[in-house]
């Protein structure tokens, strides 16, 4: 379970509700962890046409392309240079908890 928070229209923040850790990625694309905050941890969100959510770097791009918050079929990160936003490994789809 993991926790959205809006830093800013458009731009989020996502935290492990379990462990405390915020979602960054580095300037390869590479999908980590981190106590705290910084601004490898702010994601672009994007609601799609068809209803899922897709979450962009905002710091970082690859060959001038945005990279992706992806998991593959076993559920492991993408790296993010692999990814492209139509790709369906890139939508995700919020759901409230309580």
């Amino acid at each position: 379970i993991v926790e959205i928070r809006s830093v800013r229209v458009g731009v989020v923040a996502i935290k492990s509700v379990h462990t405390g850790f915020y979602l960054a990625m580095n300037r390869k694309g590479k999908l980590y962890g981190t106590r705290e905050y910084n601004p490898n941890c702010k994601f672009k969100e994007r609601i799609e046409e068809n209803g899922y959510n897709t979450y962009a770097s905002l710091r970082w791009r690859h060959e001038g392309r945005q990279m992706f918050l992806a998991l593959n079929g076993k559920g492991a990160p993408r790296q993010g240079g692999k990814t492209r936003r139509q790709h369906l490994s890139t939508h995700f789809l919020p759901i409230l908890v309580s």
